[in-house]
């Protein structure tokens, strides 16, 4: 275990790893929202140029519309963080699983991890790499920091796209919807279809009594178009990033800002649902010291048995990653 792992929200600071499209929208939004007094954008020497344009051009607002000192730096800038933000990673191509992009991330990663090593002394480390899981898992590893205090993104963003489609499906803004995604962040999602509330009543009842059809044939429709969205995105502009970004400030807000919340975030699993030693999402409480504690809710057999199928293609699957 690292010597003086600690979480330190005092000084507000955030560290982006990968100035990519993802970790320069996460750096702008983080900015935007003034969540930090520090935000430094870190970035492989051969990319450094690259890194220091984003900062310039995210500097350049923020007379205007944020007070954080955002700045291109190095690994040595990760001390005294409250959180870093792991983006760095090959993106996603079209037509390509999120698995497909395990050899040459977990490679990545390690580069990663190897330098934060040598600097880290505090802060949450929050893993956005895909796949996530996969990734989480690795940083769990390497790192061996006090439990909760590694985690991923998860299926934070299939949750909120979900709310989204659910939210328009039964005319109701997005706020008044609670819905969860767990498993993989991939095509081993499962939406907890028997959690679901609008308003706080359950989603059949609500459906019933405004006079819309809610059955298997709807709940699939949606299913598919959540699994596919991150594709479709890819395929019309090769990338995602907004999406991911704003999941991304929504965690430092929870964390730089004691705000206990409960999101389905990627964790090492020990135990809940009968799982072992995988990273997966579930619902999660999180707050200023990381992941406290996993939510073991009372789900259907159906979605347990998914959940189950999913773990075991996940544990399958890390034995044939380098």
């Amino acid at each position: 275990m690292l010597d003086n792992a600690t979480v330190n929200t005092m000084n507000r600071k955030i560290a982006v790893i990968g100035a990519g499209y993802v970790g320069a929208s996460t750096a702008y939004s983080l900015v935007l929202k003034g969540l930090a007094q520090e935000v430094v954008l870190i970035e492989r020497e051969d990319r450094k140029e690259k890194c220091i344009a984003e900062v310039n051009d995210i500097r350049h607002g923020i007379p205007f519309m944020g007070s954080s000192n955002v700045y291109a730096g190095d690994y040595s800038d990760i001390k005294d963080c409250a959180l870093i933000v792991v983006t760095a990673g090959r993106n996603r191509m079209a037509g390509e699983s999120r698995l497909d992009l395990a050899n040459d991330n977990i490679n990545i990663a390690n580069n990663v991890v190897n330098e934060i090593k040598k600097h880290y002394n505090s802060g949450i480390i929050l893993v956005v790499t895909n796949p996530i899981d996969i990734i989480t898992k690795k940083f769990t590893e390497w790192l061996d920091l006090p439990k909760g205090m590694i985690f991923g993104t998860g299926c934070l963003l299939d949750s909120s796209r979900l709310t989204s489609l659910i939210a328009d499906y039964v005319g109701v803004r997005s706020e008044v919807v609670s819905a969860n995604v767990i498993g993989e962040h991939g095509d081993g999602q499962i939406p907890l279809w028997s959690k679901v509330q609008i308003a706080g009543m359950p989603i059949e009842e609500y459906c019933s009594m405004s006079s819309l059809v809610y059955n298997s044939g709807v709940r699939i429709e949606m299913e598919t178009k959540v699994i596919n969205m991150g594709s479709s995105i890819i395929k019309e502009k090769q990338r995602t990033h907004y999406g991911i970004a704003t999941c991304i400030c929504y965690l430092a807000d929870t964390i730089l800002n004691c705000r206990t919340t409960i999101a389905s975030v990627s964790g090492v699993i020990s135990g809940e649902y009968g799982i072992n030693d995988i990273a997966l999402s579930l619902p999660s409480v999180i707050n200023a010291n990381g992941i406290e504690r996993v939510l073991s809710y009372n789900i259907s057999d159906f979605e347990y048995e998914r959940l189950k199928k999913t773990a075991e293609l996940i544990k399958d699957f890390m034995k044939t990653c380098s």
